[in-house]
């Protein structure tokens, strides 16, 4: 549906969005729409299980078809010495 607006359909949703709300209170709307927005994505990828902390673990740990680590992963894994806490 909103594929089909086109560049004169968008110039003038942004005219009437200005005459509507006017100069000073538009930065303010489309922040609010930004936050709304990022808050919903946000939201809807905690649901889906796809976090930004499970993408970047998994990133840096590579795994095979089997579901192991690679040989080089676990030897790098198994020579480096571990911290006491």
């Amino acid at each position: 549906m909103l594929s089909d607006i086109g560049l004169p359909g968008f110039i003038l949703l942004a005219v009437l969005a200005l005459l509507l709300f006017g100069p000073n209170k538009l930065p303010g709307l489309g922040r609010s729409a930004g936050r709304m927005l990022r808050e919903f994505k946000n939201e809807m990828s905690d649901i889906m299980g796809d976090s930004p902390r499970q993408k970047r673990s998994s990133a840096q740990e590579p795994i095979t078809e089997q579901g192991q680590q690679p040989q080089a992963a676990r030897t790098e894994s198994a020579a480096s010495p571990r911290l006491p806490e």
